[in-house]
C-alpha cells in the first residue's frame, strides 16, 4: 500500500500536470481550428458549388476513413521528406485539426439540412441573399442541434491526444509512461491517475457543452 501511495508523490504528481496542460493546450488549439476550418468545408459541401463541393467531400471522405495515428506519422515523419518541418507539438496539432476538421465538416453539413427548408425560403423571400440567409438563418439554427455531436466529438479528440506518445509528444499519458517505466510498480497508480484525469477533464467539457445546450434551447 505504501508502494502504491509513493506513486502519488508531489514530483511525479507535478511531472504529470505538466503534462495535462500540454494535452489541453494540443485540444484546446486543435478544436479551435479544426471547428473554424470544419464549418466552412461543411458549409461547401452544404452549397454543392460545382466542382468545389465534390473535390471537398472526397477529400472529407478520404480523411475520415484513415486512422488518426497514419495522419500523425504522416506529419511528424513524412512531411520531412518534402521539405515541410514541424516540431512535435506542431504536428500533433496540424494532424489532429486535419482529422477532426473532416469528422467537424460533415457535423456541419448534416447540421445545415436538418434545418426547415422553409426557413431558407421564407429568407430569401424576404430580400436576403443566399449568403445572408446561411450566416443569420441556417448557421445559427444548425448550431443549436450540432452542439451535442460536437460537444462528443471534442471530447474524442481530447483522448485521442494519447495517440501522439507515439512521437513522444511529452502529454499527459506519455509522462505516465515515463513515470512507470522507470519502476514497473507504479503501473497501476498511473493508470489510475490517467483515468481519474481523463475523466475529470472530458466530464467538464461535456458537463459545459449540457449547460450550452440548455442555455440556447431554453
Amino acid at each position: 500500500m505504501q508502494e502504491f501511495l509513493q506513486a502519488y508523490s508531489w514530483i511525479n504528481m507535478r511531472f504529470l500536470l505538466t503534462g495535462l496542460w500540454v494535452t489541453i493546450e494540443v485540444s484546446v488549439i486543435s478544436i479551435i481550428f479544426s471547428f473554424i476550418i470544419g464549418s466552412i468545408l461543411g458549409v461547401i459541401r452544404y452549397m454543392k458549388v460545382k466542382y468545389l463541393s465534390a473535390i471537398v467531400g472526397f477529400i472529407i471522405d478520404m480523411i475520415r476513413n484513415l486512422p488518426l495515428l497514419l495522419i500523425i506519422f504522416f506529419t511528424y515523419f513524412a512531411l520531412p521528406r518534402i521539405g515541410v518541418h514541424f516540431n512535435v507539438t506542431v504536428s500533433t496539432i496540424v494532424a489532429m485539426t486535419i482529422f477532426e476538421s473532416a469528422m467537424l465538416a460533415e457535423i456541419v453539413r448534416s447540421g445545415i439540412k436538418a434545418v426547415p427548408k422553409g426557413q431558407l425560403e421564407g429568407a430569401l423571400s424576404n430580400g436576403l441573399s443566399f449568403y445572408q440567409a446561411l450566416w443569420h438563418i441556417l448557421l445559427p439554427q444548425a448550431y443549436k442541434k450540432m452542439i451535442p455531436p460536437i460537444v462528443s466529438q471534442f471530447v474524442s479528440l481530447i483522448k485521442d491526444t494519447s495517440l501522439a506518445t507515439i512521437i513522444m509528444l511529452p502529454e499527459v499519458t506519455f509522462r505516465a509512461q515515463t513515470i512507470y517505466a522507470q519502476k514497473p510498480m507504479e503501473i497501476i497508480p498511473m493508470f489510475l491517475m490517467l483515468a481519474i484525469l481523463y475523466f475529470i477533464l472530458n466530464f467538464t467539457i461535456s458537463q459545459i457543452g449540457s449547460y450550452i445546450d440548455r442555455r440556447m434551447v431554453s
